[in-house]
């Protein structure tokens, strides 16, 4: 190799470094656009099946069937926001206006009759926390604010929601648009290939998106009717975040657990512990299992085996491995694009053995 040839190699090397850079630095700079994109696409994928159903069942043309779609996904959510927005607003007013200090009192009121139970049963359980005072080294002041700039991110929320519906019409209306973004930079050799991934990973991930959708719903439904019957304040507020939290593999049904005990709790306080706080939490806490029961059983086997068709301890691995990775967002995505990666290797490395075996249900 002549000292021509290795400049040329550096030079090469180099540019490919810069080109790199730029390319990061270019996707850091529009992350915003690209999550919209995202969202868009999800969107797509979840209206997808309304779309053709108008299309074919009703014989609706694209652009009809495409606006009713969104209206009707737009309907959804906007219902949800108003049952969010008088809530957060109220609460947030109403904090503001708080003295913390009897905020403060309460929730130390309520850890006394928690110890002072505990006592009861011969369980010193509290003794460490009184000794060292730990609810009142905690800043309650947090809340309003928090409250409050939840109340002011809803300007930025009303940008994102505006670029997410325009973009989801258009992939909705034209759903090869995305597709011949994509083949923009395939060689033509891969490109028959690269069609048949995105349109086996566009039913895939539909099915799971529609699915997820359903298990949502019901684990909604079964923490409503259970909150509701205990007479647990905001109960649908409460249900639909825990529910929502079970996006979140994992971790998402312990938060949520905690988050419906606590609120639970915190509802009756004022009450005696001992016949109404505690046979209310537990009562609760058992309907929470039951939601998961059914989730587990039922819900999540039949989302898995329908749409990415991968075994229980592959997907478990999985999202294990993209949590330690990315963290939260790993344990969201972790299993469509896990997926999508499945129907890839298929696609353009079916000879390998490995690939064979993961991907012969698909």
């Amino acid at each position: 190799m002549t000292s021509n040839d290795i400049t040329k190699g550096i030079l090469k090397a180099i540019v490919y470094v810069i080109g790199a850079s730029l390319l990061l630095f270019f996707l850091f700079k529009v992350q915003t656009i690209i999550v919209y994109i995202l969202v868009a696409a999800i969107i797509s994928l979840i209206g997808l099946p309304i779309v053709n159903f108008l299309n074919k069942k009703l014989k609706f043309n694209d652009t009809l069937a495409v606006i009713l779609t969104i209206v009707a996904l737009m309907g959804l959510l906007t219902s949800i926001i108003s049952l969010f927005i008088p809530l957060v607003t109220e609460q947030g007013r109403n904090l503001s206006l708080l003295n913390m200090t009897e905020l403060q009192a309460s929730v130390e009121s309520l850890n006394q009759k928690i110890i002072n139970y505990l006592s009861n049963k011969n369980i010193d359980l509290g003794q460490s926390i009184t000794k060292n005072k730990l609810f009142s080294k905690v800043d309650y002041s947090f809340i309003p604010n928090f409250l409050n700039s939840i109340i002011s991110g809803f300007g930025s929320f009303s940008i994102a929601l505006f670029s997410i519906i325009f973009i989801s019409f258009f992939l909705l209306k034209d759903s090869q648009l995305l597709q011949q973004g994509v083949l923009t930079f395939v060689t033509d050799r891969n490109v028959d290939g690269t069609k048949r991934s995105m349109h086996k990973i566009k039913n895939l991930l539909s099915r799971y998106f529609v699915g997820l959708i359903l298990q949502l719903t019901i684990l909604f439904l079964i923490y409503t009717v259970v909150l509701l019957i205990f007479g647990v304040n905001n109960a649908i507020v409460i249900a639909f975040l825990c529910a929502l939290l079970n996006l979140i593999p994992y971790v998402g049904p312990v938060i949520g657990l905690g988050l419906m005990v606590l609120l639970t709790m915190t509802s009756f306080i004022g009450s005696d512990f001992q016949s109404v706080i505690l046979p209310k939490t537990l009562y609760v806490l058992i309907g929470f299992m039951i939601g998961q029961l059914v989730d587990n059983f039922f819900s999540q086997p039949l989302i898995f085996s329908k749409s990415v068709k991968s075994h229980p301890l592959e997907i478990f691995l999985v999202i294990m491995i993209a949590g330690v990775l990315f963290g939260v967002v790993g344990l969201i995505v972790a299993i469509p694009v896990y997926t999508s990666i499945k129907v890839i290797l298929k696609e353009f490395l079916l000879d390998n053995e490995i690939v064979q075996k993961l991907t012969k249900n698909i």
